[in-house]
């Protein structure tokens, strides 16, 4: 007798596909990708804009910052199973769900850090040197520093800061120390809210797996506020100093970012003590139209002043 197709099976075979591509591109978090655009900073504020060259090793560069990243996500989620479980929104991630298999980590990770490498091949080396630098802080956040008070804000900022410092290694022009200070008390302020953000959403008082607790909210609010005012304070005197006058005709307009910054960041902490950052500050910026209407106004004044 000849064997009958069963429909429930095939639709079973054909829906397993598209099911386990789905849990692996959340694996992957192609969404987070966004922050290393970070890396085309230096392209911008070296003013470049038209230089093939600078766009090009900047596309090879943000290529491998996100092979980099996916890698470095999908290490913590093999690394934080457990505890991954036993969180209500982190418990529906691929591994501790159990859609994807744990043994896929130790397999996936190590390609997508060989086609890193393998794509920062052709930039000069000290962007590469960074990028590695980038890896292995990444993992020692992931096994260690993140559980460790403060110290984890600084490795944040410091991972956003170091994709700025690999894009102007890329195409070869100094790191300005006016974009380094800015880049750096900027990104402070920004992991600072992530934590305050955190901290406000928290129902138990305690954040699993940080030290932090519900009592210290209004210390991380106070660094985070003040970390945020000093950016503006490194910008604005930035805008009087004499490197501004390299490159801009008219740097007296740079002052109008002042108030748009401020605005940016107050907005955000704001919002943050409501608890309505509820992911990355800089993701939750790339979905909001108030913080996309201040990014077109910085670009603006940018603009109008050269």
């Amino acid at each position: 007798m000849p064997v009958q197709d069963d429909p429930d099976r095939d639709r079973s075979h054909n829906g397993a596909m598209p099911a386990a591509l789905s849990n692996l591109i959340r694996l992957l978090r192609p969404h987070q990708w966004a922050k290393n655009l970070l890396v085309f900073v230096a392209v911008l504020t070296a003013h470049r804009f038209g230089d093939a060259g600078a766009w090009r090793a900047g596309l090879l560069l943000f290529a491998a910052f996100c092979c980099a990243a996916s890698a470095i996500y999908v290490i913590n989620d093999a690394l934080d199973v457990g505890a991954d479980r036993r969180h209500p929104d982190k418990a529906k991630r691929p591994f501790a769900s159990g859609a994807l298999p744990l043994a896929l980590a130790w397999v996936l990770a190590p390609l997508l850090l060989a086609g890193a490498a393998a794509l920062a091949l052709p930039l000069p080396r000290a962007a590469g040197v960074v990028l590695v630098g980038y890896v292995a802080l990444s993992v020692a956040y992931s096994l260690l520093l993140k559980r460790v008070l403060w110290l984890d804000v600084l490795v944040l900022a410091a991972l956003y800061v170091l994709r700025v410092i690999a894009g102007a290694l890329a195409i070869a022009v100094p790191m300005s120390p006016w974009l380094l200070g800015f880049a750096l008390f900027l990104f402070i302020s920004l992991a600072t809210l992530k934590r305050y953000g955190e901290l406000a959403m928290s129902t138990t008082g305690v954040l699993d797996g940080r030290a932090y607790r519900a009592t210290d909210a209004p210390v991380v609010l106070a660094l985070g506020a003040a970390a945020a005012l000093t950016a503006v304070l490194v910008l604005a005197l930035y805008v009087q100093s004499d490197d501004v006058r390299a490159l801009y005709r008219k740097p007296e307009l740079l002052w109008f970012a002042t108030p748009i910054l401020i605005y940016w960041l107050a907005r955000l902490w704001t919002l943050a003590g409501r608890g309505a950052v509820r992911a990355d500050p800089i993701l939750f910026a790339l979905r909001d139209v108030a913080s996309h209407l201040c990014g077109v106004a910085l670009m603006i004044t940018f603009w109008v002043a050269l």
